[in-house]
């Protein structure tokens, strides 16, 4: 037979109406009880020390009523089953074996294996009672900070978007920011979670917001967070620099920690439901707008069930006037890569190619590119800039390179000229007269081998060689080549006794005479007969 449990301000009624001098078939009556109940709670009442005629404030205390509800408890007499007594008597056994990290229902075997049988449901409430067994730890609320702090930030997969012209549709993410305070939320729907898409999501909440939060607290998505790490994260550098630009602080959470930043965790799943559910959008620009609009309009004007405030009125009244200054103009967000120097010094950025030095061939260098310019930086220390080039686009800076082999790759023939000049005006002359009839390519050749007979023979002997070449109208870098070879040095000619005409080498020298031949010569033999023909 079920019975109806009394209250505490029940009890505490009965005694205050029998103090007050009441009887107690009125008081049964009134409170709703039955008069053995009144009569039990009065002789208790007494055992304690109250007497009709008293105050009640005055001796009802919460102590003395405390202990008249204890002496007003039914004693039970056995509280659990003899397989729970079975269990108290393995006590020490079990916290032996769950302290060891052994599962449960191992435990309950082994105390099979000792002949001692108890069910597992037995088990597992005996050990949740001693040991708190399956107990989740107490959690302890976090607390919201200053205003305007510490804003979270997560990101996830909302709806899809209407069927385009190919009859395809588009599921789009979405960026939502959340005051740890106020809880006035900002949604920034997007295509791809990306370090670009991260810093414009930002420069967007800070207009919205109309400042910036001190602390940002995202998730450890790659677009913010390089190398996930409790103790200290490593920031995606693009994001870093624009943190510092801005003035705010990035401190992720940890991995798989929801906990970390709660009040932005279940957002996901609202305003997927709440801003997008059902709507009709068409493109990304109109599931921006509606964002918009549910956050300024809808839920900003929304009482929060937490709070009780609505988070827009929240937000403007503690929140806005203690947030850091808004930008003033937007962010130029940076390109960061880590491109590798080739043999020919160039290293290519969002498809465009630089020079670098010498020095650097064979290196990798970390490459940050923005509107203007394109910075190069080699173990932190900025090695060269450049202006930025549009894909395709080549910047080459002659001093990176020698200037012979750079005047060579831009076929400069003036310049090679004028080096050429510099030994002598024959040697000048014979170099402008390969420039005007070779080929532009074979022209530097041909004065790179002109410059190298210089090296070898001497400015002297080769402008000597040039002019005789030039008299005779001879620009075959060959022949000059075989000049030099042939011709005796005059350092030579002065100390030998024979004269320069001598030092002319006959054209017939390797001609021999009739004599050497094996068969006689009959050529005029047949000429004489053919004239006694005639």
């Amino acid at each position: 037979m079920g019975f109806r449990e009394v209250t505490m301000v029940e009890i505490k009624e009965v005694l205050r109406r029998w103090l007050a001098g009441g009887k107690k078939a009125e008081i049964a009556t009134s409170v709703g009880v039955d008069r053995k109940t009144v009569r039990r709670y009065i002789r208790v009442g007494e055992g304690h020390g109250l007497k009709p005629g008293q105050v009640p404030d005055e001796v009802l205390t919460d102590e003395k009523l405390a202990r008249i509800v204890e002496a007003l408890r039914p004693v039970v007499k056995r509280e659990h089953g003899d397989a729970y007594e079975v269990c108290v008597g393995e006590r020490d056994f079990i916290g032996k074996k769950l302290a060891d990290k052994v599962r449960l229902s191992k435990v309950r075997k082994l105390l099979g294996r000792k002949g001692v049988h108890v069910p597992y449901s037995t088990l597992r409430r005996f050990a949740a009672d001693e040991f708190d067994f399956g107990k989740p730890a107490a959690s302890v609320p976090v607390a919201d900070g200053e205003p305007g702090e510490m804003v979270q930030l997560d990101t996830g997969w909302m709806t899809l978007l209407e069927p385009d012209e190919s009859g395809k549709r588009r599921r789009f993410r979405a960026w939502i920011f959340t005051p740890v305070l106020s809880r006035y939320r900002f949604v920034w729907p997007c295509f791809r979670e990306t370090t670009e898409g991260a810093i414009e999501a930002c420069e967007e909440a800070w207009t919205f917001y109309g400042g910036v939060f001190r602390v940002l607290i995202p998730d450890n998505t790659k677009a913010i967070v390089a190398k996930a790490d409790p103790l200290g994260a490593k920031i995606v550098v693009a994001m870093l620099e624009y943190a510092q630009a801005r003035g705010f602080v990035i401190d992720p959470t940890r991995v798989r920690r929801p906990k970390d930043k709660p009040r932005v965790e279940r957002a996901v799943r609202d305003v997927r439901d709440d801003c997008f559910g059902g709507e009709n959008l068409r493109d990304l620009d109109g599931a921006r707008a509606r964002a918009l609009v549910w956050s300024a309009d809808e839920y900003g004007m929304r009482r929060h069930t937490t709070t009780k405030r609505m988070p827009r009125e929240h937000f403007e009244s503690v929140e806005k006037p203690c947030l850091l200054p808004a930008p003033d103009r937007p962010y130029d967000v940076p390109k960061w890569c880590e491109p590798k120097v080739g043999p020919d010094q160039i290293a290519q950025v969002m498809k465009a190619i630089y020079s670098l030095p010498r020095y650097l061939r064979g290196q990798r260098l970390d490459a940050r590119a923005d509107r203007d310019l394109v910075k190069f930086y080699f173990r932190g220390k900025l090695v060269k800039t450049h202006t930025r080039q549009p894909p395709g686009g080549k910047a080459i800076d002659p001093a990176d390179y020698p200037e012979e082999e750079f005047r060579c790759a831009q076929r400069d023939t003036a310049f090679m000229v004028r080096k050429a000049a510099e030994h002598g005006k024959s040697v000048e002359g014979f170099a402008r007269a390969l420039i005007e009839t070779l080929p532009p390519w074979t022209r530097i050749r041909c004065i790179y081998a002109l410059l190298g007979l210089v090296r070898r023979y001497g400015p002297a002997r080769v402008d000597e060689a040039c002019a005789m070449a030039l008299a005779a109208e001879m620009t075959d870098i060959h022949r000059l080549e075989r000049m030099l070879k042939l011709a005796t040095p005059a350092s030579k000619a002065d100390q030998s006794p024979i004269s320069a005409a001598a030092r002319v080498i006959p054209l017939g020298r390797y001609l021999r005479p009739p004599a050497e031949y094996a068969l006689p010569c009959v050529w005029e033999a047949i000429t004489d007969q053919e004239e006694e023909d005639e």
